[in-house]
Parts: structure tokens; C-alpha cells; sequence
């Protein structure tokens, strides 16, 4: 008599290796029938944007084919995920539902609901964690309060016992004696085809698991030694580029960890610990959508619900496109729109001017990089803008204003970002690349620039922009709490 399958529900954990779930399934020794369903129906899910949505196509093909070289397969459901489950399960007569943790607002409405439904049908339901270092549940700060500071977070994290080692890829899957049907993946039509955007980003990814692990040794042997200076330079490669491997789960935090500190001698000690430290603010972030699930749409801090944002479409378009008139901020659209990533560095450039500047919300902006980012993740994109626009948990003091010119002089002094992105203006001595207003005439001339026409004017005068954000900041600093120590906000 043939035994009672288990279902393993895959989510944001598209990976064979360090996966307590498939670990765990595996060594119960039942018949396994991998599964993803794409959910754009439940209430209250984020749909994936369109960057995401290629790179899940590219993700689950590669991770079908993993599997079938363990003898297994990935079977494919579409619909609301509880009904599309349930009816699997009956289908297949499987008596159980492994699957990895989520942490999105719905997530913990669907994961309960499930477990209720499921074992009113005799079916059991496991959940696994492995998405996180640490669970939200397991930090709590002295008053046992969550944590909204990301100092004393992170501290708290580093009290923590490590991380234990990742889990081996199993060398082979048992498979069902029947496999139930699959949906195709080119009927879902998660990539585009006319136009077809993403041909920059098949020159600048290679999603799944073996794309992860290929791009983290890439970090190890060439830039975790340099990357505490080299992440805020956006002309070279000195981030990780890491991000969208974890958001997808195609990598695991553990792996991270284990690998970096692994790495971590000599002249590469720096760079891994502040690597490490950036895993934790990723870890910070989905601490606050966990414990504050209001956080994608509601400013954190109750305040910012008052704040006089501007419904300056015309503004938010210029930015979309890379046409502000501030090369260091129209570069780091046009890498975003090309490549569906943007350097960590510029993200907060270009963020400061839409939200500052132009005075354009925080959520029109979140709402841009969900679409665009192929590391759309809901707790990092929803925290980091927060952490912008000064409405956030520990945020950017309100009056901190990034002047886009003299960013650019810092971060990129050669002008060689601009030029790759912004080829209109590669011609300008480094000089005047990031502020080609200031130039002589003869210099626009002789670099092919007539400002207005062959590029923008800046979008606003950058004085003028700070003020005008000052003054805006200023209507609700009464009620704002002292820059650097947040008040607790509402769980909405």
C-alpha cells in the first residue's frame, strides 16, 4: 500500500539547499510533490510587480529543473492559495502541507486559516522557519516591547546564539507514484513579450539557486574585503548584489552568514562584519512589518498622517523616467528601469528627492520600486522608504535633505555612474557631471548639451526644494518626536 504523500508548498524559499521544510519531508520519508501556487487573488496580498514576476518565472523554471535531476518535479496552481491547497491535497490524498514561514501582513491571516481548514480535513500542517536569523517573536527590547531603534536591535541580535549551519541539498527527493497535473508556466505570462523590458535584466541576473551560490562566491573572493567603502560607490561592483537572491529565498540568511563569517579574515574582517550588519538590517525590517503589519501603507509615525504630500503627477513621471534634471538621480532610475536593481547608495538619493524635494509620498515611490525592483520585498522596500521620508522606525531626521550634486561629488567623483547611465551627458569634465547647469555655455557646447532639450533642466532648484520641504516638515515637527528617538506607533 502505497503511503499518503506530503505537499511542499514553495513561497519565497525557491531553493533545495538550507530548506527545513524539503530537510524535513525528506527524512519523514513520505512521497513528496513540490508545489507553487501564484496567488493573485487573496485579499490583502501585494501582487508581484512586473521586475518580480520575470525574475519568478526565470526562478521557478530553474528550480523545476533542480528538481528533476532529484527525481522530482515542481507542479504548478494558480488561484487563491487556501482553496488551490485544499484542492490539491484531495486530489492527491496527501495528508499533510509542509512549508516555510511568511511574515507579509496576510501571511499570518492565511497560514492560521490554513491550519484550521487543513486539519478539519485530516491533513496536517507543518511550518518551518529558515527565512530569518532570528524569529520576530524571539526580540523583544528591556521593556519587552518590540524593537524600533536599530542600534539596540542589533545588538540584541548579536546576543543572540549564532545561526546554526545550513542544511545539505538532499540528494534525492522521493516522488509520488502518480503525479497530479501542472499548470504551464508560459500561461502565466510572468514575463513580457511585446515590448520585451527585460533584456537588460537577462544581461544583468541569472535567477535560481545556482545563480545565488554562483553570485555569492563572487562576493567572497572579490569584494567582502572592500565592501564597507566600496557599497557607497555605485560607479564599481562593490556591493554584494545578493538582494534578490534572498528575496526570493534562491539564498538563505544562513547561508549568507556562515559563508562571510567564513571569509571573514584578515583584510576581508571589515567588509564581512559590515556585510553582516546589513543582513540585519534586513532582519530589522521584517521585525517592524511583523509587529507594525500597517507599515506598507501608514506612516509609522502617527504624525506623517498628517503630512502635506503633493499630488504632482507631472513630478512623480519625470522621476519614473530618469528625466529630473539631477544626473545622479536620473541614473539610478534608468539602472533601475534597465536593470530592475538599484545601488543601495542611490536608492536613498532618488528616494530623498521624490519624497523632499518634490514632496511626492513615500508611498508612490515604495509603489515605483515594488513594480520595478527585481528585490521587491515588502518589509525591506516599505521600511526603507519610511526610513526616507523621515516617517519611519529610527528615520532619517526630517530635516535631512540630500543636496543630489554634492552626493554625487562624494560618491561618484569621476562621473563614471552618471556616463554609463546618463550617456547624454558623458562628455562633461567630471566637474560640472553632476551639476551641468553650472557649466559655460562653451562646455555644454562642445559636449553636444542643450539643457531643456538633449537633457533636463533640474526638476526643481535644490534650495528651493529644501526649503520647501523644511517648511512642510515643520507643520507636524510639533507633534514629532526628537530626530532619533521615535515614538511607539500605533499596530494599526
Amino acid at each position: 500500500m502505497s503511503q499518503h504523500p506530503v505537499l511542499l508548498w514553495f513561497r519565497r524559499d525557491l531553493r533545495l539547499a538550507d530548506n527545513p521544510a524539503l530537510a524535513q519531508a525528506v527524512e519523514d520519508g513520505k512521497p513528496i510533490i513540490p508545489v507553487y501556487i501564484l496567488d493573485d487573488e487573496t485579499p490583502g496580498r501585494w501582487r508581484l510587480g512586473g521586475a518580480s514576476r520575470w525574475w519568478l518565472a526565470n526562478s521557478l523554471r530553474t528550480l523545476d529543473g533542480d528538481l528533476r535531476q532529484r527525481g522530482s518535479r515542481l507542479i504548478l496552481r494558480s488561484g487563491e492559495t487556501a482553496s488551490a491547497l485544499l484542492r490539491l491535497a484531495k486530489e492527491t490524498k496527501a495528508d499533510a502541507v509542509y512549508f516555510a514561514r511568511g511574515y507579509e501582513p496576510y501571511i499570518a491571516r492565511l497560514e492560521g486559516a490554513l491550519a484550521s481548514t487543513l486539519a478539519s480535513r485530516d491533513v496536517g500542517c507543518r511550518r518551518f522557519s529558515g527565512q530569518l536569523l532570528n524569529e520576530p517573536e524571539a526580540l523583544r527590547n528591556k521593556t519587552g516591547e518590540p524593537f524600533k531603534v536599530f542600534t539596540p536591535f542589533y545588538k540584541a541580535c548579536l546576543a543572540m546564539e549564532p545561526p546554526s549551519p545550513p542544511l545539505a541539498t538532499p540528494r534525492s527527493i522521493p516522488a509520488p507514484a502518480s503525479w497530479p497535473e501542472s499548470e504551464e508556466l508560459e500561461k502565466w505570462s510572468l514575463e513580457p513579450l511585446k515590448p520585451d523590458w527585460a533584456g537588460g535584466m537577462r544581461q544583468t541576473w541569472t535567477p535560481g539557486e545556482a545563480g545565488a551560490r554562483a553570485r555569492l562566491q563572487a562576493f567572497i573572493d572579490i569584494a567582502v574585503h572592500g565592501y564597507g567603502e566600496a557599497r557607497n560607490t555605485p560607479g564599481n561592483e562593490g556591493t554584494s548584489r545578493l538582494s534578490p537572491y534572498l528575496a526570493f529565498g534562491e539564498l538563505s540568511p544562513r547561508q549568507c552568514w556562515h559563508s562571510i563569517q567564513a571569509a571573514a579574515d584578515g583584510p576581508a574582517m571589515n567588509g564581512a562584519q559590515s556585510y553582516i550588519r546589513e543582513l540585519y538590517w534586513r532582519e530589522f525590517s521584517y521585525h517592524l512589518l511583523f509587529h507594525w503589519p500597517a507599515l506598507p501603507e501608514q506612516p509609522f509615525r502617527p504624525a506623517f498622517e498628517q503630512f502635506p504630500w503633493r499630488g504632482n503627477r507631472k513630478g512623480l513621471k519625470a522621476w519614473q523616467k530618469g528625466l529630473t534634471g539631477y544626473p545622479i538621480v536620473d541614473a539610478g532610475m534608468r539602472q533601475l528601469w534597465t536593470s530592475g536593481w538599484m545601488h543601495n547608495r542611490v536608492r536613498m538619493i532618488t528616494a530623498s528627492l521624490l519624497t523632499k524635494h518634490l514632496l511626492i509620498s513615500w508611498q508612490d515611490g515604495a509603489a515605483w520600486f515594488w513594480d520595478t525592483l527585481v528585490d521587491a520585498d515588502l518589509a525591506n522596500n516599505s521600511a526603507s522608504w519610511q526610513w526616507v521620508a523621515g516617517s519611519g522606525a529610527d528615520a532619517a531626521p526630517y530635516f535631512r535633505v540630500f543636496n543630489p550634486m554634492l552626493q554625487g561629488k562624494k560618491f561618484d567623483p569621476e562621473g563614471d555612474y552618471v556616463r554609463r547611465w546618463v550617456p547624454e551627458l558623458a562628455a562633461l569634465p567630471n566637474e560640472h557631471i553632476h551639476a551641468p547647469w553650472e557649466a559655460p555655455e562653451p562646455v555644454l557646447t562642445k559636449a553636444g548639451i542643450i539643457l531643456g532639450q538633449t537633457y533636463p533642466k533640474p526638476i526643481v532648484d535644490h534650495a528651493e526644494g529644501r526649503r520647501r520641504a523644511l517648511e512642510a516638515y515643520q507643520q507636524i515637527a510639533g507633534s514629532q518626536p526628537p530626530p532619533g528617538k521615535p515614538q511607539r506607533a500605533n499596530r494599526g
